[in-house]
């Protein structure tokens, strides 16, 4: 089986020494002094794991519903029951400490009730994305070693079945859509589910290794015995989008994403524990879906209202008013389609206080038409999943920068140095590459130490992200170092580019790329997807790009299209672009 270098459950004395030390506070910093009042400038984190962050709300909020889903409501007390069980369950299908659990299921109470089930035992979760290939679900399962697999009946039967002999798992748990909601919507949910196409419910017959979730669950009792845990134990796998190689696994500790939580917490200060409402419509096998939404939720003792499809905007807004919902973690697209949505003028949203925005540039019109609309203040921030995720956020009270990621969260420090030399800190406004170090930085890629030294070096994460710092503290991701285009010796970062494309009346949503160019070494070539009912040409908008950019930075060739290819948590896939670019000038 795959490892990270370290025995499964065991200490390792150089990263103890690395999280203690990610755990000294932060020196004064320019951007301390921009903190919304009562935001601390340092945390001390302590021995807290995710777990503890669980008990506690079970305690404190047992009679409270944790999750809403459809016509269903899990109070705490009740999740907790349902997280024993399955703990007692997996523990009989031979889950121990340090054995990989993967969870692959869109946001549905499983997913919750798996994800704490697998850390109460002291194992490690590795949540993976439920749309992916057979062939991607056997690289990752592979590369984490997974031994067991929470999986969805659907998925199971489509793509599972087919390379189940090319896979580690030993033991299938089988969940449906159903397990959770009431009656009649159980029964008409199986009818609707099985006629979508390809159909969105199967029969999977139980055997000796497969096991059916609902069945199993309810004939366990909650008993079993509990791991002692540790905050630098490793308890989730996430892997990233492989959007520059073959996706890794970042082994994320306790203690990486405890800290997180509290770093969160301590951040935002309107929220009031056991009063909240958050929307769950990011996935939660994504690390912003996953600690934004999921254990931020939990360690609040606050109320998920989950969204199986991310994509479902007509889902998000009748659940927004339906539940008042208070908070609402989201990608820009989701806010944009939100202000489009049709009638949307007739909705009451005036419930959402705050907003945490990420994954992508947020226009400054999609930010000021959704908080003009709902009242609320969005937050934009930065993370990655190598961070547990969030590094970066606004303040929601003080200065707030719009079109920056904010400033580092308290306990994180960051720095933009050269790209041709690390060593060399830029002064302010200077581009340059960013780095961040803090106790949410992941100990390691799984199996993978030399590009865990690639990437963290010195205890500082250089995230390959092309920024500037102002002289408040702010940060300005300019583009990825793999994005930027090198026009005739010019750098041009594709963000700065779309930002002023977004800006343009007609244009819905932009992406742009480099291209190869004979003179230029590189051209910019942008994608452009058209407001519906809009019509523009390619002439009007390098006109707009030109009142407000560079000669050398303005588009050579617009194409506009009918939708950008986008990721699981609808981040704009320019690599699918340039490949698509790149096959079509090979064939011309």
């Amino acid at each position: 089986m795959a490892g990270d270098g370290l025995a499964s459950g065991a200490r390792s004395t150089q990263f103890v020494a690395m999280t203690r030390e990610s755990n000294a506070p932060v020196p004064n910093r320019t951007w301390h002094r921009h903190y919304d009042p009562g935001v601390p400038t340092t945390l001390t984190f302590g021995e807290t794991t995710l777990v503890d962050f669980f008990t506690r709300s079970v305690r404190e909020y047992g009679d409270r519903p944790a999750i809403i889903f459809l016509n269903r409501r899990l109070l705490y007390r009740e999740l907790d029951d349902q997280v024993r069980r399955l703990a007692h369950a997996l523990e009989a299908l031979g889950v121990a400490r340090g054995t990989r659990v993967a969870i692959h299921l869109p946001n549905v109470p499983q997913f919750v009730v798996g994800y704490y089930a697998t850390l109460l035992l002291g194992a490690v979760a590795v949540p993976t994305n439920p749309m992916y290939t057979p062939r991607e679900i056997e690289h990752q399962w592979n590369d984490a070693g997974c031994d067991v697999a929470i999986v969805m009946d659907f998925i199971y039967d489509q793509k599972i079945r087919q390379v189940r002999d090319r896979l580690p798992v030993r033991q299938y748990i089988i969940a449906s859509i159903p397990d959770y909601l009431r009656f009649p919507l159980d029964l008409l949910a199986r009818l609707k589910l099985r006629r979508e196409k390809p159909p969105l419910i199967a029969s999977v017959e139980p055997t000796a290794d497969t096991h059916l979730y609902a069945r199993i669950v309810r004939e366990t009792s909650p008993g079993g015995s509990l791991a002692e845990i540790d905050v630098d134990d490793v308890c989730t796998l996430l892997y990233t989008g492989g959007t520059t190689g073959i996706s890794k696994g970042a082994a994320l500790t306790h203690g990486n994403l405890a800290a997180n939580v509290q770093q969160l917490s301590a951040w935002l200060r309107q929220a009031e524990p056991g009063r909240e409402v958050i929307l769950c419509a990011l996935p939660l096998f994504h690390s912003f879906g996953l600690t934004v939404v999921m254990n931020e939720s939990i360690a609040l003792g606050a109320v998920q209202v989950m969204i199986p499809n991310p994509r479902d905007i007509k889902a998000i807004v009748r659940s927004i008013t339906k539940h008042r919902v208070t908070l609402f973690p989201a990608v820009p697209n989701h806010f944009n389609a939100i202000n489009h949505f049709r009638g949307i003028e007739r909705r009451d949203l005036s419930s959402i206080k705050a907003c945490i925005s990420g994954s992508a540039p947020l226009p400054v019109d999609v930010l000021e038409t959704f908080e003009r609309m709902t009242g609320s203040k969005i937050s934009e921030g930065f993370g990655l999943t190598e961070t547990s995720p969030v590094t970066h956020s606004n303040p929601l009270v003080g200065i707030r920068k719009v079109g920056s990621i904010g400033i580092p969260l308290p306990g994180t420090d960051a720095k933009i140095v050269d790209i041709d030399d690390e060593t060399r800190e830029l002064a302010p406004n200077e581009v340059g590459e960013l780095a961040v170090r803090g106790p949410q930085v992941m100990r390691a890629y799984w199996g993978r130490p030399d590009a865990t030294t690639e990437m963290v070096r010195d205890g500082w994460l250089y995230t390959g992200d092309l920024a500037r710092i102002d002289r408040d503290g702010f940060c300005f991701i300019e583009g990825r170092k793999k994005d930027m285009i090198l026009c005739s010796g010019f750098n041009v970062y594709p963000d700065e580019i779309d930002r002023i494309l977004i800006a343009h009346p007609a244009v819905l949503e932009a992406a742009t790329i480099g291209v190869p160019d004979d003179k230029r070494g590189e051209t910019v070539k942008s994608f452009v997807v058209l407001r519906e009912g809009v019509t523009s040409t390619a002439r009007e908008i390098t006109d707009h790009c030109r009142e407000n950019l560079a000669p050398y930075k303005v588009p050579r060739e617009v194409e506009f299209i009918d939708e950008l290819p986008k990721s699981s948590v609808l981040k704009v896939l320019r690599r699918e672009l340039r490949e698509r670019e790149l096959r079509r000038r090979r064939r011309g």
